[in-house]
């Protein structure tokens, strides 16, 4: 059993795989510093997923470029293709390159790699649909037994904004034979579902102590935000950059991968149904570790702020 929090310290940080989409919501990018700024996290490596995948590893790649980060080993997913998308204006013509670190052609062999040589089991961190662990758990069932998985994803009795029923959440929705396939591995599983992060928006003061911040990093951010904006289109009414964040779903993961605090933690018996619900069912359901509801939000909202900010 993975007992998390007090044993993952800046003295003795958690190894973790990140699999992301980003280049599509704003809230991997978030999510992204977020990581990188928690002590108590060592990320070895970042795996592009769910298609345009070029793109994705484009935009990760100049994010961790800008921020000093360029050391970190990327893994390219499947359906390596280079279509715009919605941060394609802060991106540029910037090029995988023009990337100091390592990039790997075969991402899922690269992530399959780096669990199997971890010397202390991974944590598989997924903030979007989970094609690329299908497909490594596919090629390798043994990485089950070196990581534990910690993802974004469904809905349990909240859908999304605070729905008080649930819903096919996006990650799950658009394929969920690829977690039916994550959640039958022999691997713990802990999940963020809509229920605890889709309720997180940055507004007021927390906010601003982003959106004004003189830190590199969040300059970043806000670029990125502020392109983003204009070419969303789930998004009405679209939220004021200067005044609040849109809805950070991938941070409380990040959380979730070293910490249980400010969460309601329950041990569920879930079932992925053919049309992405993730439903309580007692008598098929695998037992994963969910994070149902807040003890205190605005307390993790301050975190996620002070983390995110450089200030811890």
């Amino acid at each position: 059993v993975f007992s998390i929090g007090p044993n993952s310290s800046a003295n003795n940080p958690l190894p973790l795989i990140l699999d992301t989409d980003i280049g599509d919501d704003i809230d991997d990018t978030w999510a992204l510093m977020m990581l990188l700024r928690s002590e108590a996290i060592d990320t070895k490596l970042i795996t592009t997923d769910f298609g345009n995948t070029r793109y994705r590893t484009r935009l990760l790649a100049k994010l961790l470029d800008s921020i000093g980060y360029g050391n970190i080993p990327v893994g390219i997913g499947p359906d390596p293709t280079d279509k715009a998308g919605n941060q394609s204006e802060w991106l540029g013509d910037y090029q995988l390159e023009d990337y100091p670190g390592q990039i790997y052609e075969d991402g899922i062999q690269a992530l399959i790699d780096t669990i199997k040589q971890s010397p202390e089991p991974a944590t598989l961190l997924c903030i979007g649909p989970v094609m690329n662990i299908a497909e490594a758990l596919r090629r390798d069932p043994s990485i089950a037994k070196n990581a534990r998985f910690v993802g974004m994803h469904g809905s349990i009795r909240t859908g999304y904004d605070g729905e008080p029923k649930p819903a096919a959440e996006w990650n799950v929705k658009v394929d969920p034979k690829s977690l039916q396939t994550v959640f039958s591995a022999p691997w713990e599983c802990s999940i963020t579902p809509l229920d605890t992060c889709g309720l997180v928006k940055l507004k007021g003061e927390t906010y601003q102590k982003v959106f004004q911040s003189r830190d590199v990093w969040m300059k970043v951010l806000m670029d990125n935000y502020r392109m983003w904006l204009p070419k969303v289109t789930w998004l009405d009414p679209k939220p004021d950059f200067r005044l609040m964040s849109s809805t950070l779903f991938d941070t409380v993961a990040v959380h979730l991968a070293h910490s249980e605090e400010f969460l309601v933690m329950e041990d569920l018996p879930l079932r992925v149904t053919d049309d992405g619900y993730t439903v309580i069912d007692e008598k098929n359901g695998r037992i994963v570790r969910c994070a149902t509801a807040w003890k205190n939000q605005s307390a993790f909202e301050d975190k996620l702020v002070q983390v995110i900010n450089g200030e811890v």
